[in-house]
């Protein structure tokens, strides 16, 4: 695996005092839709800067992809822990490296109007599994919603996580299970690929489709019980992700800023970002070179110009 380190990157402050953004999402406005997991809120920041709260679906929103029929559908935890460390809120307790709240009830799958800001749970469950953390999803050319569920984590014990899909009208499939802190998930610009990265192992995950919500299985690994092909297994640590148009995955490095790997996985960059925590990364504009990227730390939203155009998404989100 080859490895490039490049300039840190120059970014430009769109919106400050976010809480703990994640889940961006480039708007045709030139907004840009955030969640913020500490407050429970979906958050609009207007192209001149202005903040507004969309929705509260309370919990602990923590990814948000536009659907075809225009709502948002939201990846909400349940609710973490948190720590205050020199004015930065941390969604764990560190004494005893637990995020699970004392009175958690699961996390859920949603859709919010984000015109009325109404919000409808959809799932919390996928048959006799509860939702404990999900994380991040992305649409399909269909209408499907893949999705991660990362877990939680408690003093002396995490839960297996797991990749999800959920067809138009159907209901939660397992895909993948179990994964180690699944978080960022994305499709190949052809469809026929998805991807995860996984928080705890620096390691990114790829499965095979042979169509909408369906995994190769007679291509898929017998290596592993979740049947995935490592693509490659990184020193970082890695939190939710974007597709280039190429096919390049892009995922936010935590404290090194923004990681990117090759489809083979024979080469990684790295985009420093120094001095705060990188969570996510969102491609737009009309070039889809505008990348977004939430700076969870510092409660930032943050822009720059993507060297390579990023993929369009399907249904906008």
């Amino acid at each position: 695996m080859k490895t490039t380190f490049h300039d840190p990157l120059e970014l430009t402050i769109l919106a400050t005092g976010l809480g703990c953004p994640e889940g961006p999402v480039i708007c045709d406005d030139g907004s840009v839709l955030t969640v913020d997991i500490d407050s429970g809120r979906i958050l609009r920041t207007a192209a001149e800067g202005s903040v507004s709260t969309v929705a509260t679906p309370g919990g602990g929103p923590n990814g948000l992809a536009v659907g075809p029929d225009g709502l948002g559908y939201v990846a909400n935890n349940g609710g973490f822990l948190w720590t205050d460390v020199g004015g930065v809120r941390l969604p764990m307790d560190l004494a005893t490296h637990s995020n699970e709240p004392p009175d958690f009830g699961g996390g859920w799958i949603e859709s919010v109007d984000l015109t009325t800001g109404e919000v409808t749970v959809l799932a919390r469950s996928c048959g006799d599994r509860r939702l404990t953390g999900p994380n991040d999803l992305v649409f399909d050319e269909i209408g499907g919603l893949w999705f991660t569920d990362h877990g939680k984590l408690r003093p002396h014990d995490v839960d297996r996580g797991g990749l999800y899909y959920l067809p138009p009208g159907g209901t939660i499939q397992e895909m993948a299970y179990p994964l180690l802190g699944p978080n960022g998930v994305g499709l190949s610009p052809d469809g026929r690929r998805v991807y995860i990265a996984e928080t705890m192992t620096g390691r990114v995950w790829a499965w095979d489709l042979t169509g909408p919500g369906e995994i190769d299985r007679a291509a898929a690994s017998l290596a592993v019980p979740h049947a995935g092909t490592c693509l490659v297994a990184t020193p970082f640590t890695l939190d939710s992700l974007a597709v280039e148009e190429d096919g390049r995955i892009a995922i936010g490095g935590i404290g090194d800023g923004i990681v990117v790997v090759t489809p083979d996985g024979q080469e990684v960059e790295v985009y420093p970002i120094p001095g705060d925590v990188t969570t996510n990364i969102a491609f737009g504009g009309s070039d889809q070179r505008r990348a977004v990227l939430t700076l969870s730390g510092s409660g930032r939203l943050a822009e720059t110009t993507w060297p390579r155009p990023g993929l369009k998404l399907q249904a906008g989100g």
